[in-house]
């Protein structure tokens, strides 16, 4: 239950900066939804993938270039889902921040598993 709701939260931020960024784009909130899920996808299966592909560089940049695979997860995100577009890797990069920061803020309201 807790998953559905930390997806629909997400999808919520999802919608949120895409209003308030110009560079992203999401047609509704069903395509939000998709994003969601396609977004914690590539996270599980993909990022871990990158992650140690480029471990050598993001040693070198002191874990910075984990913001640039964030960025890529949400290029393939846009890639994927029809609904949801960011016209460059810059929009990426600022949305991936802004989510990460939109989640850290709406997963705390969440009580805790007891």
């Amino acid at each position: 239950m807790k998953l559905i709701i930390k997806l629909l939260l997400t999808a919520v931020a999802v919608v949120v900066l895409a209003k308030i960024l110009p560079g992203v784009a999401v047609e509704g909130y069903g395509s939000a939804i998709i994003v969601a899920i396609v977004i914690a996808l590539l996270r599980l299966l993909v990022k871990p993938i990158l992650v140690i592909l480029t471990l050598p560089i993001t040693i070198v940049t002191f874990g910075l270039f984990l913001l640039i695979i964030n960025a890529i997860i949400i290029l393939l995100a846009g890639y994927f889902v029809g609904g949801f577009t960011v016209t460059t890797i810059w929009w990426a990069l600022i949305f991936s921040l802004l989510l990460s920061l939109f989640q850290s803020i709406l997963f705390s309201l969440l009580p805790e598993d007891k």
